[in-house]
């Protein structure tokens, strides 16, 4: 196989000026030129050729390259036409890439999976674009993809989010949610002069491992989520508050501070200084005095 060359920046704007490429700002595009970063993002994501690898936004290859040398197979998604020459360019010697020009949160990834990989989990691999980060993420663990792990690149505040917990000020819904799905893990800190054209904004490499079974026992998983989102769609409010504004299930104020009281944190708690767990435990009371009403 040839060696990756598209990390050298001086090579990654011979590409962009011999197909006369522009970047479009809609889609959020920029190209890592940064070896060492590649390194690291290959060797965190414990690729191996015995393998399934997912890209999403491979732009002109660059990180393809290295992934086609360490996986089995490796599915590239883009979904800007204008990039599907230059990959076909990039990738020609890569036997063992497929690229598909789609909108990802419009592909049925799990279906890939069963056809490609046999229904075997993959390991997502990419550098995101920023302005679609969380539903890619969510929506490859809401939809139950196969998944072993997902290491992006991603802004840094989006990844302090990922990882944080109780009590921080990036503590939210979508740390609650990756935590509930996989282990975070921030393997590097990524300054802008990574990246063309340079963002404004640091970023950070990110691996989640996903969990084998959630780290929390819930009745109903998307009540849970509705709980968390109504505690923090008005961070300063008490979480009885939060709840009972959220207009959603119709609670007595004394069900919902009952179910509060099981925590043992107090009548005024908010929602930011609850664990998972916590969330865990107050949903399956609320579920309960729901399950009983209608019963």
């Amino acid at each position: 196989m040839v060696k990756p060359d598209l990390g050298n920046p001086q090579n990654t704007i011979e590409v962009l000026q011999k197909y006369k490429f522009n970047f479009q700002k809609k889609f959020g595009q920029n190209f890592l030129i940064d070896t060492h970063v590649l390194d690291k993002i290959i060797y965190s994501a414990e690729i191996t050729k015995e393998d399934m690898v997912l890209e999403i936004g491979p732009g002109i290859g660059t990180m393809t390259q290295y992934l086609a040398e360490a996986a089995g197979k490796v599915i590239a998604v883009e979904i800007d036409k204008n990039l599907i020459p230059i990959l076909a360019d990039t990738l020609h010697e890569y036997e063992n890439v497929q690229i598909i020009n789609e909108d990802v949160l419009k592909l049925d990834i799990a279906k890939i999976v069963e056809e490609q990989n046999g229904g075997k989990p993959i390991k997502v691999v990419a550098n995101l674009p920023y302005y679609i980060t969380t539903p890619i993420i969510m929506g490859l663990f809401e939809n139950h993809v196969p998944l072993q792990s997902i290491t992006v690149m991603v802004q840094k505040e989006v990844a302090d989010r990922m990882q944080t917990g109780p009590g921080n000020k990036d503590y939210g819904a979508l740390s609650l949610a990756v935590q509930y799905y996989a282990d975070p893990y921030i393997v590097a800190n990524v300054p802008p002069n990574c990246f063309m054209p340079r963002p404004k904004v640091g970023s950070a490499v990110i691996r989640l491992t996903r969990h084998a079974e959630p780290p929390v026992e819930v009745e109903d998983e998307k009540l849970m989520f509705d709980i968390i989102r109504a505690s923090f769609n008005q961070r300063r409010k008490t979480l009885a508050n939060g709840l009972k504004n959220a207009g959603k299930w119709d609670l007595p104020k004394e069900v919902i501070a009952e179910a509060i009281e099981t925590l043992g944190k107090g009548a005024s708690v908010r929602g930011e200084a609850l664990s998972l767990e916590e969330f865990a435990r107050l949903s399956n009371e609320i579920y309960n005095y729901l399950h009983n009403r209608i019963s």
